[in-house]
């Protein structure tokens, strides 16, 4: 059976570490020698396709940029057929969707088909993987420096502060696996709901690491004892009627100077990209000594490399 990506709990706990110890082998191997990646972009993006793209090359393969109007996902084409169409090309399809059930389609089509072609999730509006990916190989750069024990984020503190979107889940998600205690604060209605703690509870018990994943509303609460802490866009593409009302629920949520000293002395400052500021953060904290959200973003590479590599590796099915 082919294994797709398109949401981090896809993965158990021994492959999410496979992944992340192929992502961080200094000698990448060139499983994707000769082969396409063709990567379709609904949402257009500067972190996600510059790091697919590079990744591939590392590789040995050749990326494919595709902009959603070129295929023309259920317009000009179903997306069945654009998974199918691109199947035939490529050794892997990756997109950057819309609605998350676009990708479960394509999924779908291709096992019906016998492609044997993965699909890879950079971003729904559902989840984020490849950016967990990334987050968990800056976190163990960060706290647990030079480690290779998967264990090494077992018991450290993670606070995300903002809106419950795509990218906290995936994050929870991984936290969750990795044994960290992650804390979200987010304003009533813009946070994680009662069925998604529940997964992420069960998540975090078969991993057997003693991660979880609790929600308040106070993000001085939240941040108390953190060692690192998150935050990301308070309003994210295809919400910008939201914008006004989003801005007033999430005032009282930014990080700032001030909320990094309530998390204590060591912690470090994280946000995913593009960044508001003046809005989730003041330009003081993310250019302050706290920050390492451009260390971040260099690992969105070195994620997607682990990535990959597990997907159509020696060991890869399909």
């Amino acid at each position: 059976m082919t294994r797709h990506l398109l949401d981090l709990s896809d993965l158990d706990v021994a492959e999410l570490d496979a992944v992340v110890a192929l992502a961080v082998d200094p000698r990448p191997p060139a499983v994707l020698a000769g082969s396409g990646v063709a990567m379709v972009f609904e949402k257009s993006s500067n972190r996600t396709r510059n790091s697919t793209e590079m990744a591939v090359v590392a590789l040995g393969g050749h990326p494919l940029y595709i902009q959603g109007h070129e295929v023309g996902l259920d317009v000009r084409e179903s997306a069945e057929d654009v998974a199918r169409t691109l199947a035939a090309y490529h050794r892997v399809l990756c997109a950057r969707v819309v609605d998350h059930q676009v990708l479960v389609r394509m999924a779908a089509a291709l096992d019906a088909a016998g492609a044997g072609v993965p699909v890879v999730n950079l971003l729904s509006d559902r989840s984020h993987p490849c950016q967990a990916v990334g987050d968990l190989i800056t976190l163990r750069e960060l706290l647990a420096p030079g480690s290779t024990d998967p264990l090494a984020l077992a018991g450290r503190r993670l606070a995300y502060v903002g809106d419950a979107n795509n990218v906290c889940r995936s994050l929870a998600q991984a936290g969750a696996m990795s044994g960290l205690a992650v804390t979200v604060a987010s304003p009533p209605g813009y946070d994680l709901g009662p069925e998604e703690l529940a997964e992420l509870d069960r998540l975090a018990a078969a991993a057997g690491r003693g991660g979880s994943v609790r929600c308040v509303a106070d993000p001085v609460e939240a941040v108390a004892g953190a060692d690192a802490v998150y935050t990301d866009v308070w309003t994210s593409m295809g919400q910008e009627d939201e914008a006004e009302t989003r801005r007033a629920a999430f005032a009282a949520y930014q990080v700032d100077e001030a909320l990094l000293e309530a998390a204590g002395p060591a912690a470090v400052l994280l946000h995913c990209l593009p960044a508001h500021r003046g809005e989730e953060v003041t330009a003081g904290a993310l250019e302050g000594p706290r920050s390492a959200v451009w260390r971040q973003a260099a690992h969105r590479r070195t994620a997607m490399v682990g990535i990959l590599s597990w997907l159509t590796g020696p060991g890869a099915l399909g």
